[in-house]
């Protein structure tokens, strides 16, 4: 009998080595070097695009224990890492001698980039890396060290692109980050705690990950591929040497990585870079629609076979929305084609639009499918907005009356966040555009003056705000 069972597990054996061959998965065959798969022959390539970046900066800190960072290091700042990080002994901001007076020290941030025109010199980086830079410079691989001018960034999706006049120069070449899909191999490489052009291998951990609260524009890859401080601004590619990410936060109790990082998808990243370049800035439009995330619940109520889309809660009058004949109750399905996940997502593709284009919408109404064209518009800013530099916990956040487009205009009195920088304090504390305080340390507010006669009473400010639907109360310290 045991001849038997032998006999039998050696004809499955044989039999199964015709069918079960040696698979390397998703690693391509022009990777391999003889019989061993290797990313050696594209990381010779595409590494001398990935630069080292240098930025100085002045910044007040007390005599001891004090470990600011003054470029806002969202690997630091980020609401997900300061959430567990902040029982840490050492805790950065925390650990201080409040009795020092404070004294002008020089700081370096390091951090990484990626050259994406040669030719021209351009590179990407994160807007926190070279945040309240007075001298930025970059190191190449080559160990050449070149001078960068800031171009412009933008703080809402921490994008900055940089410039330096050099020849020889390697560009990465850009991918297509709507194309990637969760499984796919991806390559890390940047400078994290300073070791130059330390590459890492992972795959898509997930697709269009916001709401984290780290940018105001968020439309993260996610991806185990280990970052570290100090790859802020590097490159997310793919296995064939194509950028398909820039590196920018990570989900860590001890700042290092727990195999959950986030980068910026290279097409967001490539239309705020086309801008800032046009522009100096980002311009952002807005067709005038107050939108949400379709809940099981709504879903249920308004008989809809899935929760994509976004839900249109309120048109403001006047606005391209209105005149497009959008309606509350609506649902927006498609934008240019684009299939709507949710309202983040119509959202970032409404604000990387430049000012004056044209949209095609879908939206159902009723169960029907309908469709307008749109103009991206200007928002409507108020004349009296102003940025409150007399406090030092409002630095960062503009405030105004609220605007005529404003939900809740006519309907509370207050002061209305027209914006907040990202980093400060105020923003930290959670304080957002759109944003209505309502009164500062319990005492009402109806205009700017009183929130800064208020604000400059105690050494905390307590915020009593409206956010849509919602108040809550924060404490800026």
């Amino acid at each position: 009998m045991h001849r038997n069972i032998l006999f039998l597990f050696l004809v499955f054996v044989g039999f199964s080595g015709f069918l079960i061959k040696p698979v390397l998965a998703e690693v391509p065959l022009h990777h391999l070097q003889g019989q061993i798969p290797s990313l050696a022959n594209v990381l010779e390539e595409t590494s001398p695009a990935i630069v080292n970046i240098a930025a100085r900066a002045k910044s007040e800190v007390e005599e001891y224990g004090d470990f600011r960072d003054p470029f806002n290091d969202p690997f630091f700042d980020d609401p997900l890492f300061r959430h567990f990080f902040k029982d840490f002994p050492m805790e950065r901001r925390e650990f201080r001698s409040p009795k020092k007076k404070p004294r002008q020290q020089e700081a370096q941030s390091i951090g990484s980039g990626v050259i994406v025109d040669a030719k021209k010199g351009y590179i990407l980086t994160n807007h926190h890396v070279i945040r309240n830079a007075d001298e930025i410079f970059v190191i190449l691989k080559d160990k050449r060290k070149l001078d960068a001018e800031v171009v412009g960034s933008d703080p809402e999706t921490d994008v900055a692109v940089l410039k330096v006049k050099a020849k020889n120069l390697t560009a990465l070449p850009l991918g297509d980050s709507d194309k990637m899909r969760v499984g796919d191999y991806v390559v890390a490489i940047g400078n994290p705690f300073g070791l130059s052009h330390t590459v890492t291998s992972g795959i898509v951990s997930a697709l269009g990950r916001s709401g984290l609260g780290i940018e105001g524009y968020e439309d993260f890859i996610q991806t185990d591929a280990p970052i570290n401080p100090g790859n802020s601004g590097g490159a997310l590619m793919t296995l064939d040497g194509k950028l398909i990410g820039i590196n920018t936060a990570i989900y860590s109790r001890s700042g290092g990585s727990l195999g959950i990082g986030f980068a910026i998808p290279v097409n967001m990243a490539k239309s705020v870079m086309n801008q800032i370049i046009e522009h100096g800035e980002v311009k952002r439009g807005r067709i005038g629609v107050y939108i949400q995330d379709i809940s099981p619940d709504i879903a249920d109520a308004l008989d809809l076979d899935n929760m994509n889309g976004a839900l249109v809660s309120n048109v403001n009058e006047e606005s391209p929305a209105e005149k497009a004949g959008l309606e509350s109750g609506d649902i927006i399905t498609h934008f240019n084609g684009t299939v709507i996940k949710g309202s983040s997502h119509l959202k970032n593709l409404v604000g990387l639009m430049r000012l004056g284009d044209k949209a095609e919408i879908e939206f159902m109404r009723d169960g029907k499918t309908m469709s307008a064209k749109v103009k991206i518009d200007e928002p409507q800013n108020n004349d009296e907005e102003r940025e409150v530099t007399s406090v030092d916990l409002f630095k960062g956040a503009k405030f105004s009356s609220i605007p005529s487009d404003h939900q809740l205009h006519g309907e509370i009195e207050g002061v209305h966040v027209s914006a907040v920088e990202y980093g400060t304090a105020a923003w930290r504390s959670g304080l957002r555009e759109g944003d209505i305080v309502v009164s500062v340390n319990q005492k009402p507010v109806k205009k700017v003056d009183d929130l800064i006669k208020q604000a400059k009473k105690k050494d905390s400010i307590l915020l009593n705000i409206r956010r849509g639907n919602g108040a809550l109360f924060i404490v800026i310290k």
